[in-house]
């Protein structure tokens, strides 16, 4: 009798980052995504990175290089977002798919001495396409720690393939954004769009 191969789920890997000042609170969409995940029997890793209120870029990427195993999905949020630009920037961030959610711009930051570090990473379209077989940029059109949009500011220098979410702001839970599908349904299949919460 042959022997029964059972096929993997094409992603069964994912990585969760998180931003500034998320101590990874109950009901928001990155929690209730890694809880979605781990329920579908995939491996998640949704660290709680150092010092969220007053984080270090130079500690958060070497956090960020022990966690990367170079066959994941990556969700980025917020702050994240920039995490994962730095550390393409430096050759590093190696992995499968990334999704990068509601990225702050530079300018803003810079009026916050706590994250102003995290701005301005010098990352070009040709490092961020090296670094992961789909990057997925996903903002809102009226995201107030991003003034111009995020598709403007990100998407169309980086090349990246972008959703824009009418009226969400800055996609997080004073947003409303919970439980998230569309996100869930991109992590588990790389053509679903991204859209808006449904509810």
């Amino acid at each position: 009798m042959t022997p029964t191969s059972v096929t993997p789920a094409p992603y069964s890997s994912f990585l969760i980052l998180h931003g500034w000042q998320n101590h990874r609170p109950e009901g928001h969409w990155q929690r209730w995504l890694a809880g979605e995940l781990g329920g579908r029997g995939a491996r998640v890793s949704y660290p709680q990175l150092p010092d969220p209120d007053d984080p270090d870029l130079e500690v958060w990427l070497g956090r960020l290089q022990a966690l990367l195993d170079g066959e994941q999905v990556v969700v980025c949020h917020s702050l994240g977002v920039l995490l994962w630009l730095h550390a393409v920037a430096r050759g590093g961030g190696r992995v499968d798919r990334v999704l990068l959610v509601a990225p702050p711009s530079g300018d803003v930051l810079a009026r916050y001495e706590e994250v102003a570090g995290f701005g301005g990473p010098e990352v070009s379209a040709a490092q961020v396409a090296r670094a992961a077989g789909e990057v997925r940029l996903v903002a809102a059109d009226d995201d107030p720690f991003c003034p111009g949009g995020a598709a403007a500011r990100y998407g169309v220098p980086l090349g990246l393939d972008t959703d824009v979410v009418p009226g969400g702001g800055h996609l997080d839970l004073d947003a409303g954004y919970g439980a998230w599908p569309s996100v869930l349904e991109w992590c588990l299949d790389p053509g679903v769009r991204v859209s808006g919460r449904t509810d």
